[in-house]
């Protein structure tokens, strides 16, 4: 269904193209993402849709492209970085982008609710897996040394956190019948206290890793299996409780009026949850928002036995809230390990 519906919209986009493009050749689009799924993108996504997009309009289509942190890409949209589409990491960051009137449409008003990729949190350890890190528990040990990255500045830290805290309250609640927030915040305490290393994004997270500092990264699954696949010395680990991740991308309207390519911007956004599209994701490591993709791909993605999503954690409003905000627990815990 989700497959039907997204065939049917980007034929109608095509018709307003072709009647808002007049003579004009070629148009110009910016994307502003976050960092991971930059090789994506740039090797497989954006060069299919310029095949595409020429294919069906005769229209070139330029990218012009922008990945850091997705908290930060968010920021410098509202500041005035001028993106037609915004891939970020994190649902809050496309809110941030509607409460300032970027984005004025109903952007999750789709088949697949605006989302273009899945994840899960892992871990990597170093090759062999030397200090035999099987659980979050295990990270927890003395002279463990963590790798994540830092929420103020990147969504993927926050997922990773977010892996955390809920992995606590899915151990909790198996052993005691219902989640204990006492028990996750002393699980995510206790592995806050061995991180080394906060970088501002995801990516930056894993080059420190691979520069040799850290025992273990805390990241996306799909930024480790690129890195596998590359033939770098890690080995992930799947924890058996962690968050499915999933990544929102979004039309900006504001500047898509001014740039008057509404039409090119929608179709890409249409054309990154196609079958080819999601299929190029699955093969960086992505897990696919279409059933049919994920399916072709199960093989390489198990899933965890307590995988949970962001609802589990009461939905994106309540862990800013309670886990980020002034008064929430990663906040908290922040402050009493510097009074320590």
């Amino acid at each position: 269904m989700c497959q039907k519906l997204f065939v049917i919209g980007l034929s109608l986009l095509l018709l307003s193209c072709q009647k808002q493009s007049g003579n004009s050749n070629q148009a110009t689009l910016t994307l502003g993402a976050y960092t991971v799924p930059k090789e994506a993108y740039q090797q497989k996504i954006i060069p299919a849709f310029q095949k595409y997009w020429f294919a069906k309009t005769g229209q070139q289509v330029k990218f012009q492209e922008s990945y850091i942190a997705s908290g930060a890409q968010s920021r410098a949209i509202v500041a005035g970085f001028e993106a037609d589409v915004a891939a970020l990491s994190l649902e809050k960051d496309i809110a941030r982008l509607q409460d300032v009137g970027l984005v004025t449409h109903n952007w999750k008003n789709n088949a697949c609710k605006g989302f273009v990729t899945r994840s899960i949190v892992v871990m990597a350890v170093r090759k062999g897996n030397p200090l035999n890190i099987k659980t979050w528990q295990d990270v927890t040990n003395k002279g463990i040394q963590v790798l994540y990255p830092n929420p103020k500045t990147s969504g993927g830290a926050m997922w990773d956190i977010n892996a955390i805290y809920g992995a606590g309250l899915k151990y909790s609640e198996i052993r005691g019948g219902k989640p204990n927030e006492e028990e996750a915040a002393l699980l995510l305490k206790k592995i806050q206290k061995n991180v080394k290393v906060m970088d501002k994004s995801g990516r930056a997270s894993v080059t420190t890793f691979e520069n040799g500092i850290g025992d273990v990264l805390v990241t996306y699954e799909n930024e480790v299996l690129a890195r596998i696949k590359q033939g770098k010395e890690m080995d992930i680990i799947i924890p058996d409780a962690t968050v499915l991740i999933e990544n929102p991308i979004a039309v900006v309207d504001q500047n898509v009026e001014k740039h008057k390519n509404r039409a090119v911007a929608e179709a890409f956004v249409e054309f990154s949850v196609t079958e080819e599209s999601q299929r190029a994701f699955s093969e960086f490591g992505f897990r696919s928002v279409l059933d049919q993709i994920a399916r072709e791909f199960s093989d390489s993605y198990p899933e965890p036995a307590l995988l949970f999503d962001i609802e589990y954690l009461g939905g994106w409003n309540s862990v800013h809230k309670n886990i980020y905000g002034p008064d929430g627990v990663w906040t908290l815990i922040i402050k009493e390990l510097a009074d320590e």
